[in-house]
């Protein structure tokens, strides 16, 4: 199984539209289109996993700067996790005393 990061989307881009494109390429097993916690507005990315990685591999060359409703598609196997965001640091922010007492 591969995940497959899908960048550059048009926010009328659907669930659909991706299982259709990816389909073409072999068996997807899910979609995910990343949705605004609170809007529920598309954020412009999202997420196929695919069952064989053959297929995923053949997906990503395939659709990767592919046309996909006016724009450019970015198609890339998703980074872990716990790689993303791990050079981000803690929460950000001056603390003083450790974290402790008044900023």
């Amino acid at each position: 199984m591969m995940n497959i990061y899908v960048g550059n989307l048009s926010f009328q881009t659907t669930q659909e539209d991706l299982q259709a494109a990816f389909s073409q390429f072999g068996n997807v097993e899910r979609v995910n289109v990343v949705t605004d916690h609170d809007s529920g507005q598309p954020r412009g990315f999202a997420f196929v996993e695919m069952t064989r990685t053959d297929e995923a591999e053949k997906a990503i060359a395939g659709l990767n700067g592919a046309d996909l409703h006016g724009r450019t598609l970015n198609v890339n196997e998703a980074r872990p996790k716990s790689a993303r965001g791990a050079d981000r640091g803690g929460f950000g922010g001056r603390r003083n005393n450790g974290g402790r007492g008044r900023w």
